[in-house]
């Protein structure tokens, strides 16, 4: 079988789309070549059996063109490609489909995400399939939408022990969004002295970098400034020695899409508050609060005391282990893409 993956970046040290590559080295195990095409990517990173094509240009035409010329290129090899995979670029899915489909080359989708849009509406129309973690994690309905899990390498989040120290340590990951709801995570661990808070993440848009702004303003304001560190992006290989080093991750995402930080947090054995109700099925009661609540999310950061968090973090692994593995991933879109 041969497989056509488009996506962004191949970059395992990226902090926004290093966990791509995890996904598309088991996908290369599970495929006789694999195809990426991608705007950008480092030498090395992946297996034998994948190439990588460039569609790298400075307009966005150009890079539509460059795209569709190398997917071409590649729908006219032999064995042709039994599918064409979008990954979190439905612009791709939808410039695929023309060209893949009339020669019964699949085109799949994976995108999860809350924001839904017109180009996301025709992406969903003109694909085969539809692939997501789960059915809310699709922000329109379909009736082609296949939940497959989130796909975590847990190989690069290994179970860490962790001793009880003084005091409730928290890592927040992810970029400086409004959607993020970092506000009310401060305010809340504001609320509980015992607590400390870090964040990381990258600022990529001016709305970002003014909310950032923002954060450190109320961090001033509330007095935490000994407490809550925001910080700077980190490379992807980093954020498993963070989480050894705090008792819970804390997630506040907007519903919808379910942030992969958490899945990674219990891959890590490591329990993770959230807000999202997408984890209503995930994680217990005990780790769940109300997004715009900070007293709910300070009574829960209080309440991680009384919990065995090595036994929860050993049931959250055993979740991820089941259903959200990159193994149990990548079987599901081979599976999907024969014809």
């Amino acid at each position: 079988m041969r497989l056509v993956v488009v996506t962004q970046q191949v970059d395992p040290a990226s902090p926004v789309l290093g966990a791509t590559v995890a996904k598309l080295r088991a996908l290369s195990a599970r495929v006789d070549e694999l195809v990426v095409l991608a705007d950008s990517a480092v030498a090395g990173a992946l297996p034998a059996n994948t190439r990588v094509r460039l569609f790298r240009a400075a307009t966005k035409a150009g890079r539509g063109a460059r795209f569709e010329t190398a997917l071409v290129a590649e729908l006219a090899r032999r064995p042709r490609p039994s599918a064409v995979l979008a990954h979190m670029c439905p612009i791709y899915a939808v410039l695929a489909a023309p060209l893949a489909r009339p020669l019964r080359s699949r085109v799949l989708l994976w995108f999860t995400h809350w924001r839904a849009s017109g180009l996301l509406r025709v992406a969903e129309r003109v694909s085969s399939t539809v692939v997501s973690v789960d059915h809310d994690s699709f922000p329109i309905p379909s009736r082609k939408l296949v939940p497959i899990g989130h796909g975590i390498d847990l190989a690069e989040f290994p179970c860490v022990r962790r001793g009880r120290s003084d005091g409730v340590s928290l890592l927040a990951l992810g970029r400086t969004s409004p959607a993020k709801g970092l506000e009310i995570v401060i305010r809340a661990v504001a609320e509980v002295p015992e607590s400390t808070l870090i964040v990381h993440g990258p600022s990529l848009t001016d709305a970002e970098r003014r909310h950032r702004a923002e954060l450190e303003s109320l961090v001033a304001q509330l007095g935490v400034v000994d407490r809550v560190t925001l910080g700077d992006p980190v490379p992807r290989e980093r954020v498993p020695e963070l989480m050894g080093g705090v008792d819970a991750v804390v997630n506040n995402m907007r519903a919808g899409a379910p942030d992969k930080v958490v899945y990674e947090a219990a891959a890590a054995c490591l329990p993770a508050l959230a807000s999202n109700p997408v984890f209503e099925g995930f994680l217990p009661e005990e780790l769940r609060f109300p997004r715009e609540d900070a007293g709910a999310l300070a009574s829960r950061i209080r309440g991680l005391a009384a919990l065995d968090l090595a036994a929860v973090g050993r049931d959250l692994r055993a979740k991820v282990a089941r259903d959200h593995s990159v193994e149990t991933w990548a079987d599901r879109i081979v599976e999907l893409a024969r014809p």
